[in-house]
């Protein structure tokens, strides 16, 4: 829907000066946030019943609960706070954003109304820290951010529909709560092996949720997902107990960059949880396409052995390919694998640092491993995993 993006651009003439010191914009933006976060809210209640009452007909372009809204609104302005000045991250990050939000309806005309609104807030709510020159920051930064988002949305306009409806045509449940989908889309779906979707059911219209590949692109255009039924997930839930062969679903344009560099010779170490094994077996996948022979490390986590749902099929793949190893890890509960929490038991092998590192699966799982990796040495830049707020979003359901 079309809210105030993550992050505001660095504006012409104000980029940080030499050594990292964050760019005058940035310090008044940040004082702005620190003081709106602990009635975050309240500053975003107040944001969307301005946005309604001003322009009643955007309404419809949002879901009917917006408690998950609001906190990916405030989620995205923090994520503004932290990078207010690296222009390629927003660059990239905005894009994204800009052509998403294609999905939602959102058009040019909507960014003013929401600019206007969301200076509105924080100058209600963040008093004392709001002045004529903290205004004139989030003007700035918000005219570029807007920008970059529409120029985005502008240019996939060329080449790609806003969305794309695709047929169930496989449904296999795995566990209780854990089914593997399997869709066709109604044209070609281009997407890289590690990205992920958002994904719009029927029971729940303008509700989207992410969810990753579980397989690399294939000749016969189909895509397929692991979802997992979360508690009071509506998405997940209706994905697995719900949806049957030849119910359709839409889906967003591809995201996230957790994907495999093919120009590198580094073996790759791959932490996937739960579901989260998903993305794992795309890469894996992926590296067997391209044929060429570098070491891939799996270790696969679950609380017990009945919830490795796919070890069969990863197993599988270790069979086929002498340079593919995959560990399953156990977490609670007695197991013939190796048994512990998975990246204190990834501390044990190695060592790693020549290795790129993937991770996907639960947002804690994902934080811990990447203070594991770095703590033994894998260098920050090789590690990848999607970003932790789109985890905690998808989390929700």
């Amino acid at each position: 829907p079309p809210q105030p993006p993550a992050a505001p651009a660095t504006h012409p003439g104000n980029a940080p000066s030499p050594g990292g010191t964050p760019s005058p914009d940035a310090l008044l933006i940040r004082r702005t946030l620190a003081e709106i976060e602990p009635i975050a809210d309240k500053v975003t209640s107040y944001f969307y019943a301005l946005l309604f009452v001003r322009r009643p007909e955007l309404r419809a372009l949002f879901p009917a609960a917006m408690d998950t809204q609001r906190d990916r609104l405030f989620k995205a302005l923090l994520t503004a706070a932290r990078h207010a000045d690296d222009t390629a991250i927003l660059t990239t990050y905005l894009s994204q954003l800009g052509r998403g939000h294609r999905k939602y309806g959102t058009a040019p005309t909507h960014y003013p109304a929401v600019g206007e609104c969301l200076i509105d807030a924080l100058a209600r709510h963040a008093s004392r820290t709001w002045n004529d020159a903290a205004q004139a920051a989030w003007v700035r930064v918000y005219t570029a951010i807007s920008q970059i988002m529409i120029d985005a949305a502008a240019e996939d306009e060329r080449s790609s529909p806003p969305w794309w409806q695709a047929e169930i045509v496989g449904h296999e449940p795995r566990t209780s709560d854990v089914a593997i989908v399997t869709v066709r889309p109604d044209q070609p779906y281009p997407f890289l092996a590690g990205q992920y979707a958002s994904v719009e059911t029927p029971w729940w219209p303008r509700v989207w949720r992410h969810y990753s590949f579980s397989c690399a692109p294939r000749e016969d255009g189909l895509l397929s997902f692991h979802i997992k039924a979360v508690p009071a997930g509506w998405v997940s839930g209706a994905l697995v107990h719900r949806a049957r062969p030849g119910d359709v679903i839409r889906l967003g344009p591809p995201a996230g960059s957790m994907t495999v560099d093919h120009g590198s010779d580094n073996g790759l170490l791959c932490l996937g949880g739960g579901t989260g094994i998903a993305p794992i077996k795309a890469l894996v996948e992926d590296v067997a396409r391209h044929g060429r022979s570098r070491p891939v490390e799996v270790f696969y986590g679950a609380r017990h052995d009945d919830d490795l749902y796919d070890i069969d099929t990863m197993l599988r793949l270790q069979k086929s390919h002498r340079w593919l190893s995959v560990r399953p890890v156990i977490s609670d509960g007695p197991t013939l694998g190796l048994s512990g929490q998975l990246p204190q038991v990834v501390r044990k092998y190695g060592p790693w640092n020549a290795y790129d590192a993937y991770l996907s699966g639960p947002p804690g799982m994902v934080r811990s491993g990447v203070d594991t990796l770095v703590g033994i040495g894998v260098p920050a830049h090789r590690i990848r995993h999607d970003s932790l707020d789109e985890l905690m979003a998808s989390a929700a359901g």
